[in-house]
């Protein structure tokens, strides 16, 4: 009889193991959830500004090397800013800069980092000006 009292008792703990696990295991997968919809409602606030740039072949690494040098503290330093990418191609080289707004896009092109660093290091190796844009991501 004794022995049936023990696996009575370690059904009832595992039965209450078994219930939290389950209550844990629902508000980790409330979680998940809240995260994703939190994510999608952050993606859809998004905007970029895309920089192309007539670079020839022979000043690309240069190019790549300022790209390099300034992607951090864009990253770290710049309101809004989200991502940064070097797209090559073999006609252009474009800058992808994703931010949470299409005015935090606009205002980078007036900050230092953008003007003093980036143009300066970049003007001598244009082959024409660059071509501008800002699209919000609908």
């Amino acid at each position: 009889m004794l022995w049936a009292n023990e696996i009575g008792t370690l059904l009832a703990l595992l039965s209450k193991h078994v219930f939290r696990f389950s209550i844990c295991r629902r508000s980790f997968s409330s979680a998940l959830a809240d995260r994703f919809s939190l994510t999608q409602k952050r993606t859809l606030q998004m905007a970029y500004l895309q920089i192309t740039l007539q670079i020839a072949a022979e000043n690309r690494a240069a190019a790549a090397e300022i790209y390099s040098k300034y992607k951090g503290p864009f990253l770290d330093g710049v309101q809004g800013a989200k991502s940064k990418e070097l797209l090559i191609r073999d006609e252009d080289v474009q800058v992808l800069h994703g931010f949470d707004t299409a005015a935090n896009a606009k205002a980078y092109l007036e900050t230092p980092l953008f003007n003093d660093d980036v143009v300066t290091g970049l003007k001598p190796l244009l082959a024409a000006d660059p071509e501008v844009r800002v699209y919000d991501v609908a």
